[in-house]
């Protein structure tokens, strides 16, 4: 079944692999339950989506087995020049008849922790609004010849409320309201997160790391949802778009930008905990020695580079930190011996 907003197009194989019907079906519980829960039990392939959940649950309670795909890794949809909503039903269709058992399967996270990652995306879009506002006042400032002193977002209202003209009051004014009453929501849920990780044995073995916040860790933790994901820690970087891409071809290998895969709100996180780890306020460890030889080596981006690959070096410590449990040391003991 090809999953779609409001319409899911599906397509029923018999086990020769003829196909025994097409339809379009309501992506409602009423209109999945009405086919569903007459069919006798099948296997049914549905690709991954803000869906996958609620109708994988739905489904399987009507005696059915499901599986979740990620399409990326099926190139017969992908790659198809005659894609369309019925094609894909049907490629899913038969995939799931012939390469049951070597579906590429998507991970559907845990539910409570799919709740509690939504905290984490609203903190995250207040705090993009707050800077997105605060970058607006300080333009229509500046065309004024008004420039607000560096600061923080919270001090920012305070600051630039002496500063502003008479004839931008009306357009400056509710911005610094509403600025401050964003700063007041987002401190409410750093509370919250702060609270809820305190119960979580997990994000605290990822706060030893200097430079990881409760919300990064929390976001790490809630995203992976279940360590066990990954049999070897080095995959996270892969999975989480970090890895650099490859194109290599006999004499030539190209140097590409990384992947990008996965899920993009971790990557910045970790890039920005990269960034802090590499920069002058970062404290000595081996992860900030590793990222400055990085950036030493020269060139226009080197220090970017360096930055990547602490991330990416990073996402690796906090998946072996958590799935082991063992006590972290900044600086190596025999670095500390050397010394």
């Amino acid at each position: 079944m090809d999953v779609g907003d409001k319409d899911n197009q599906a397509c029923g194989l018999n086990a020769a692999g003829k196909i025994v019907w097409e339809r379009r079906i309501a992506n409602t519980v009423a209109g999945l339950g009405g086919v569903f829960k007459s069919l006798p039990p099948c296997r049914v392939v549905i690709e991954a989506g803000g869906h996958a959940r609620w109708i994988t649950e739905l489904i399987e309670g009507f005696g059915h087995e499901v599986k979740v795909v990620n399409p990326r890794k099926m190139r017969r949809i992908y790659e198809n020049e005659n894609k369309s909503d019925v094609v894909d039903a049907r490629e899913l269709a038969d995939a799931g008849l012939c390469r049951w058992d070597r579906l590429p399967l998507a991970y559907l996270r845990k539910k409570e922790d799919q709740e509690k990652l939504s905290v984490l995306k609203s903190r995250d879009l207040m705090v993009r609004s707050r800077t997105g506002m605060v970058n607006l006042v300080r333009s229509l400032l500046k065309h004024e010849g008004v420039r607000v002193p560096k600061c923080g977002p919270e001090a920012f209202p305070k600051r630039a409320a002496g500063l502003v003209p008479e004839g931008l009051q009306v357009a400056i004014e509710p911005l610094l309201k509403e600025i401050a009453a964003l700063t007041e929501r987002v401190r409410e849920l750093d509370k919250w997160i702060e609270a809820t990780a305190k119960n979580d044995p997990g994000v605290q073995s990822l706060l030893q790391v200097q430079g990881v916040g409760p919300v990064t860790s929390a976001a790490y933790v809630w995203t992976m949802s279940d360590p066990e994901r990954f049999q070897k820690s080095r995959r996270v970087g892969s999975y989480l778009g970090l890895r650099p891409k490859r194109d290599q071809s006999g004499e030539t290998d190209k140097q590409l930008p990384i992947t990008k895969a996965g899920n993009a709100y971790i990557r910045r996180l970790l890039v920005s905990c990269a960034q802090y780890i590499v920069g002058r306020h970062g404290k000595d460890c081996d992860l900030r020695r590793w990222g400055l030889k990085l950036a030493e080596r020269g060139g226009k981006r080197a220090k970017r580079k360096a930055v990547v690959a602490v991330a990416r070096k990073l996402a690796v410590l906090l998946h072996h930190l958590w799935i082991t449990g063992e006590e972290y040391e900044p600086v190596h003991s025999r670095d500390r011996a050397a010394a």
